[in-house]
């Protein structure tokens, strides 16, 4: 049997279309490309970015910036010297983007101008860290990315 070039382009079109389509269903099935969103309410997050934005500037405005260090006993997160530690309230988020099982928040509890997350919650890569915390009834809030 002889194929004229008019079968043969009838081939190919098929030939690519079963390789688009076998690709599609391969990655729609595959478990090691489920990307979750960073948070599940993403909307509702959204509509509180402004409160974050306003307490991002209170932290500049009023030079209330933290210094996140890493030591050896974990993550050591310095709050400015002319802060009465005992009037401050808040969350501190770690997010780790390539797992989000190992996301996880503490609460903080000062007893000094520093608080320490420790080094056994911590693995090494990448974490983006987010404090919010509360002095004197104004918000204030802290961002940064580094590197663990």
């Amino acid at each position: 049997m002889k194929i004229n070039w008019g079968t043969a382009i009838v081939i190919a079109f098929v030939a690519f279309i079963s390789f688009i389509l076998f690709f599609v269903i391969r990655m729609s099935v595959d478990n090691r490309a489920n990307h979750d969103l960073v948070t599940e309410e993403y909307y509702k997050a959204e509509l509180g970015y402004q409160n974050e934005i306003d307490a991002e500037n209170n932290a500049n405005e009023d030079s209330a910036n933290l210094i996140v260090k890493k030591t050896a006993d974990g993550l050591l997160v310095t709050f400015p010297a002319a802060i009465d530690f005992n009037k401050i309230k808040g969350t501190a988020s770690l997010y780790r983007p390539s797992n989000k099982q190992l996301d996880f928040e503490y609460t903080l509890t000062l007893s000094d101008t520093y608080f320490l997350i420790p080094h056994d919650r911590l693995v090494d890569g990448r974490w983006d860290v987010k404090i919010a915390w509360e002095y004197e009834g104004k918000d204030y809030l802290h961002k940064e990315k580094i590197t663990y």
